[in-house]
């Protein structure tokens, strides 16, 4: 039966013919229709919520769904239309995270799906609210509350039922087997390098020389890449042959791709199995230029660097490989942009929010792919428990770089995003004055520069430092909080240097980079003259003292060409 009509050529599709087959169902307890033409109440929403999540857990089920702008009439589905929330896209976004607020662990909507199904040549607006099913062991509530599903009614979650569900064994898929897979079936240049990284992590030599007497089946056993002579989920991901990748229910992949500034794509290419060294070929493709900036404004020389760490780029794909949940399908994508690199792979973050993360003290609850993610630890591959997450910020802080940003509101994914250049120059040079200031509050004053919203506490704390300034709506890094809080600072800047110091800048930037334009020299220098001269007082400052360094055959022009010519050092 055809319950609406669609555009067959759209990017939705699935989710109208997913709708149909709904509609087609009936009513049962993991799905549930809805007119709600207008407004609908929230925390009936929410109940909603915790009871199609226990249900759908109950049932061995991933998700089940909320659909709002489908009606009933003589006891047959139809399409009605719906205008929650309808308007600006992020009124559901922000909804995903008013639900996330009332519920434990943080849990929200898969997704929220906005639809146009066609009847009578009229266009309606259906949304699909898709609702994760329970976590193993952990029911789903909603204000501490849990709830489930009898006939139309929502009720108390029934103490059996949340027995059955807090009884759960949570499995471990990394640690499941192939049946049909073998040793043959993996890589042998891949098992070589297991061995080899094993060795260097466990760095004693008795472990070197028992490894090396070993078969490669009797290294895989000792390594729980094989387990009662089968290889596990894990062993094919780190060690597969590609040509195998077929065993896994849905092959694991991941693509990189290369963006231009306008937005459009420049390349691509896509890694198989084994992934064992999948980081090392990522990042053979990535552009990793050299970044010059100031970091202080007293600072003689510019700072180098690369833009981006070769650890952290490795450290944040094998994240991506060691937390992605791969029973959702999907793969894991490297994003590369002119600026910043984004690495998204499919699964809810576990520890809910990086905050957490970042506490000295924080240990998560449990591991996605614990099998997996042990092995990439023996294999040197990440850092142990969530260790890597807080040197990755770390790397960025001692770079004075934006940290990583995490967006974790889908549930579905992880998207982490990391910065190859400066943003705010405020930002770096509170960060370069202030090298003492921790990891959490270095994380509320990158929010501020990037424009996020804090706690009023946090607020409060930064003004107390005198780090930030502005209303709690527009909040913006202190000016002078960005220069060194030494009072000399000031009389320096005002007073200025003599021009002996002036001279020898000029000489040390030449020996550094061998020649140099005279607009090289005025950026050089041009905040180091005191600030009580005007511009061309510093312009016709920056010619003289340039006019005398030749004068005393230090520094010459290499070229009659006033236009062309650059300063250089006397042979």
């Amino acid at each position: 039966m055809s319950y609406f009509e669609y555009k067959k050529s759209g990017e939705d599709v699935e989710y109208y013919e997913i709708l149909e087959m709904l509609m087609e169902r009936w009513e049962f307890e993991i799905v549930e229709f809805k007119e709600a033409k207008g407004g609908y109440d929230t925390d009936k929403i929410g109940r909603y919520f915790s009871a199609i999540s226990n249900e759908a857990n109950l049932r061995q089920q991933q998700y089940g769904w909320l659909i709002f702008g489908i009606g009933e009439q003589n006891k047959t589905k139809q399409v009605v239309g719906s205008s929650f929330k309808k308007g600006d896209k992020s009124l559901l976004e922000r909804f995903k995270y008013e639900i996330s607020q009332n519920t434990a662990n943080g849990m929200t909507f898969y997704d929220i799906i906005e639809i146009f199904p066609i009847v009578n040549d009229k266009e309606f607006r259906v949304l699909m609210f898709k609702i994760p099913a329970a976590a193993t062991g952990i029911p789903t509530d909603w204000k501490t509350n849990y709830y489930e599903r009898a006939g139309e009614s929502l009720v108390a979650l029934k103490q059996y039922k949340i027995d059955i569900i807090r009884s759960q064994e949570r499995k471990d898929w990394s640690k499941q087997v192939l049946e049909k897979a073998t040793i043959e079936h993996l890589d042998k240049a891949a098992i070589n390098l297991a061995r080899e990284k094993y060795k260097e992590k466990m760095n004693q030599e008795h472990i070197s020389k028992e490894v090396d007497a070993m078969s490669d089946e009797q290294f895989l056993t000792k390594v729980k890449l094989i387990i009662d002579g089968k290889i596990t989920h894990t062993g094919m991901l780190l060690l597969g042959n590609s040509d195998y990748d077929y065993m896994f229910q849905t092959a694991p992949s991941i693509m990189w791709r290369l963006y231009s500034a306008d937005g459009s794509d420049k390349d691509y290419a896509i890694f198989k199995i084994p992934f064992i060294n999948v980081a090392d070929k990522v990042f053979a493709k990535v552009r990793n230029l050299t970044y010059r900036y100031m970091p202080n404004q007293l600072t003689l020389f510019p700072m180098e660097t690369e833009q981006y760490n070769s650890w952290l780029i490795r450290e944040l794909l094998n994240n991506c490989i060691a937390h992605s949940n791969y029973q959702l399908g999907g793969r894991i994508y490297v994003n590369e942009f002119e600026d910043k690199i984004k690495f998204t792979n499919p699964g809810d973050f576990i520890p809910q929010k990086i905050e957490n993360v970042l506490e000295v003290s924080y240990s998560p609850p449990f591991y996605r792919n614990k099998l997996l993610a042990d092995s990439m630890v023996a294999f040197h591959m990440i850092d142990t428990a969530t260790l890597g997450i807080r040197r990755a910020y770390n790397i960025q802080k001692a770079k004075y770089f934006p940290l990583p940003d995490y967006n974790v509101s889908s549930g579905t994914q992880v998207e982490v995003t990391v910065y190859g250049k400066s943003m705010n120059e405020n930002y770096m040079h509170i960060l370069f004055d202030h090298q003492d200031l921790d990891l959490q509050t270095v994380f509320l004053l990158d929010r501020v520069q990037k424009g996020l919203t804090i706690e009023k506490d946090d607020v409060d704390k930064l003004r107390s430092m005198k780090l930030i300034e502005g209303r709690l709506s527009s909040l913006y890094l202190s000016a002078s909080a960005a220069r060194s809080i030494d009072e000399s600072t000031s009389y320096i800047k005002n007073k200025g240097f003599d021009d002996k110091y002036y001279k020898d800048l000029i000489v040390e930037y030449l020996k550094q980079y061998e020649k140099a334009k005279k607009k090289d020299i005025r950026e050089l220098l041009w905040d180091k003259l005191p600030d009580a001269l005007s511009n061309a007082q510093k312009e016709h400052k920056v010619s003289n003292l340039l006019a005398a360094l030749k004068r005393n055959r230090i520094i010459d022009t290499d070229s009659h060409n006033q236009q062309r010519s650059s300063w250089i050092l006397k042979r």
